[in-house]
């Protein structure tokens, strides 16, 4: 397996930082903390299962996934300012 095929690597509700790295990608510095952090959870959610290796659905969410993901994209955000 080459190191390009992790970039298709399926990944679930648990990978906080992986899905925080997707949504950095997706939005780039459109986002800083302040903005993460008023992201209503709804838009987040739908963000997430977008993203096209995410494999999690909508039931199996939970406000702990939410937060934590936030707070991720956070750091995400600070390590490439």
């Amino acid at each position: 397996m080459s190191f390009k095929d992790f970039n298709d690597f399926p990944f679930g509700w648990a990978d906080h930082e992986d899905i925080a790295i997707a949504l950095y990608d997706k939005f780039g510095d459109d986002f800083g903390q302040d903005k993460i952090y008023r992201i209503r959870f709804t838009d987040l959610l739908d963000w997430i299962l977008e993203i096209p290796q995410f494999t999690g659905t909508r039931e199996q969410s939970t406000e702990e996934h939410l937060e934590q993901i936030q707070a991720k994209w956070v750091y995400e955000w600070r390590e490439n300012q």
